[in-house]
Parts: structure tokens; sequence; C-alpha cells
């Protein structure tokens, strides 16, 4: 169990906070692109702090304080202009650097708008998603890690708020033996209660777990009954890149991303980034679409009849922020002790002026940073690849979505060997 004080010193993100000192080291997705189409703006409330992103005439994005510096007026119902946003309330005209262009009222010869600046955070658009910095100059290079750039695929993004602390989530992904109990015997129950078919292949005991760190995190391993240690998920297991993101394959030509970013003390954007492999690697997709995954059913009931949503319900029912002095560890839990560690090491080095584990600065590096990830997992298969995907992926589809299914469906790569 873990001390109150050390509870809150994990847990809380604010500005000033040690774990919200760490997380203002790394470059966050607040956004999808598809969301900004066009002069727009959108608000955005993350690690604690109000923003309202926004892209301009010209294309440029821009991420400031949501509170204009003059008057205190939101910049939400700003005005995007073919430079900049400018404020309704008086016609401040902000950069996407925070500089004010423009001060409607003032003489034309006033200085005044060069010793004024709304707060501004540098942004980047990668991969269908829009990622900020909002940590201290000099700020590192955006990790351009493979499913955000490798050629032909197809992406879609799923996007979750949950009203829980984001410790929970990332704990649960160092946890490798939840999986045979939340999401085999639990999950089976699950199904059984509605007359689904249930699983056999995710009810197999482990056998071992282990955890090694690698330069951007750290890799989980399982070996589970039935399997050898030349296993996917043994011999090259999946990374967690600390500190807050989960790359794993679902089966057959599909990967994924979980990226878990802190919105505030109590609540968590969860990016669920899915990738789908294609042979031809020239193929374009023009936008990436994005779309609600919702926890909760239409009766306010959390879903428990898919993998996600197993995940969200435990989640959610630790409470907005979990009380860890409360709780008793076991061996099995070595993966969340091992993470816990990790991050008091790497507050310890932002404290110290250093830079944490995984931010990337070296350009020669950065084309492409290839993660390690399972091809075949043990979990996977079933009645067909469609049932695959609602199962491993958790997600409901509106009309619209079936139809982005069923398109990807038909160029995705089952049977042949993920690159």
């Amino acid at each position: 169990m873990l001390s109150k004080e050390l509870n809150e010193r994990l847990t809380r993100i604010g500005p000033g906070t040690p774990a919200g000192d760490l997380y203002r080291r790394y470059w966050m997705p607040v956004a999808a692109t598809s969301q900004l189409v066009g002069p727009s703006r959108i608000r955005v409330r993350i690690l604690g702090e109000d923003l309202v992103l926004f892209r301009d005439g010209s294309g440029t994005l821009g991420l400031v304080g949501e509170q204009c510096p003059h008057r205190g007026c939101s910049l939400l119902p700003g005005i995007p202009e073919q430079r900049g946003l400018r404020c309704a309330y008086h016609g401040w005209l902000f950069s996407e650097t925070g500089e004010v262009l423009e001060q409607p009222a003032e003489p034309a010869e006033s200085v005044f708008r060069n010793r004024v600046r709304a707060k501004a955070y540098p942004v980047e658009e990668l991969g269908g998603l829009v990622f900020a910095y909002m940590g201290p100059d000099p700020a590192p290079l955006l990790p351009r890690f493979d499913l955000f750039v490798e050629p032909g695929g197809l992406r879609h993004i799923g996007v979750t708020h949950l009203p829980v602390n984001w410790l929970q989530i990332m704990e649960n992904s160092l946890d490798p033996v939840h999986f045979e109990w939340l999401h085999g015997h639990y999950g089976n129950h699950v199904f059984a209660s509605k007359g689904m078919p249930q699983t056999t292949n995710t009810t197999a005991k482990h056998i071992k777990i282990a955890f090694d760190r690698f330069e951007y995190g750290i890799i989980k391993r399982r070996l589970v009954e039935g399997r050898d240690e030349t296993a996917d998920e043994w011999a090259i297991g999946h990374p967690i890149v600390f500190p807050n993101m989960l790359r794993l394959g679902l089966g057959p030509g599909v990967s994924a991303f979980q990226i878990r970013v802190p919105v505030d003390d109590t609540n968590t954007l969860i990016w669920w980034y899915t990738f789908f492999h294609r042979p031809d690697k020239n193929a374009q997709q023009e936008s990436v679409p994005v779309f609600e995954l919702p926890y909760k059913t239409e009766d306010g009931e959390t879903i428990t009849d898919t993998i996600d949503g197993q995940d969200m319900m435990v989640w959610v029912s630790q409470g907005p922020v979990y009380d860890r002095s409360t709780e008793h560890l076991g061996t099995s839990d070595r993966g969340v002790v091992a993470y816990r560690r990790m991050l008091q090491e790497e507050m310890a080095h932002v404290a110290e002026g250093k830079d944490p584990v995984g931010v990337v600065r070296d350009p020669s590096i950065n084309d492409s940073i290839s993660l390690p990830h399972e091809r075949h997992v043990h979990f996977s298969g079933g009645p067909s690849y469609r049932d695959h995907l609602m199962r491993t992926s958790g997600m409901r589809y509106s009309p619209l979505q079936e139809t982005i299914l069923e398109f990807m469906l038909e160029e995705a790569v089952e049977p042949a060997e993920v690159p």
C-alpha cells in the first residue's frame, strides 16, 4: 500500500505538482485533426488547465489559455481569422504563439500590445491527432511512433471521457493477470447471462509474468498455459510507452495505441487509436474518423460485454481517485510496483532538470520509431474477424461507424502476416 501523501504525489497533475511537472515534459494528444476542419475552435482541458484550440484561416493551429488576458472573457466564442483568434469581447487578436496582433480600441501608435501575451502552447499534427507540449523550452521532438506514420494503413480513433484519475487506468496496463479473470472468467459470466457465445482462449492461467525496462518505458510479458516461450506475448511482449501509452496487437493485421491523457485530477481522456495494416503502402486515407466510445449503456449502466468496457467498469468502480493506502498488493502486482517506482524516479529526474525516460531530441531517430509488438495473441480469433474486432476493441458502432468498419474489413489484411 501507499501512504496518503505518496498517493497524492503520484495522482495530482496540476501546474507545479510533481506528476504534473513530469507530464509536461511530454507531448500529449488534445484533439483529433478531424475535429478542426476549416477555421474553427474547441475547448480543451488538459493537466488541469482550460485552453482553446483553434485553426485559423491560414490553416495554422494554436492552443491558448481560455481566459483573455485583457478582461478575462473566454476566448472560446472568439473569431478564427485569417491569422489568429480574435476575442469576442473587445476584438483583441491573438496569434498561435499568444502574441497580441491587434488591439482595435487602442491608439494606432500604442506599444501596449507588446507588453501583453496570452498563455500559449505549441501544437503539432501527427497521424490524425493534434498534440500539445506544455513544458519548458526547449521543447523536445514529437515522437513519430510507428502507427502514427506507417504509410498505407487505415486508421480510426475512438475517444472516451472517463471520470477517474489517470493513474488507476495506467496501472491496469501493468497488471496482465487481470486478463484471465476480468476478461476471461467474468467476461464469460457476462456473456452467459446475455445468451452470448463464451470464449475458451481468454481464461488460460498465467504461468509467469515479467516487466523489462526499455528506452521508452516498460515491456510487459506474459506466458499462459498452453503456450511456450516462443509465443509473441512472452518473446516480444508489448510496451507501455511512458508515461501514458499502451501499444498492443489486436490480431492479424490490426494494431493499436491506447493513450490516457489526464484532464485534471479526477478526469481522463482516453484515445483508442486503431491501425489496420494494408499491403498497398501507397494507399491514402483522406481523413481519420473520430467517434465517442461510451463506457455506459443508454440506461446508465457500465458496459461489461466488451474487453474495454470491462476495464472501464473496474476503473470507475475504484472511485474518482483510488485510495491506495487501503490496498494489499501481492506478488502478481509487481508490474504495478515497477510502474510506480518508475514514476517516482522520473519525477526526481525532472526535479533535477533532466529529461525523463523516452523524451526524444535526436532528429536522426525520429523518422519512424518502431515499437516491439505481438503479431499473434493467445486471445485472438473467434467466429469471425468482425467479431474479433468487436470483442477486442470494445467499440459500439453507429451507422456511420458501421460503414467505416465494413470498409476497413474489406481493405485490412486478415490472413497475411502483420508487417
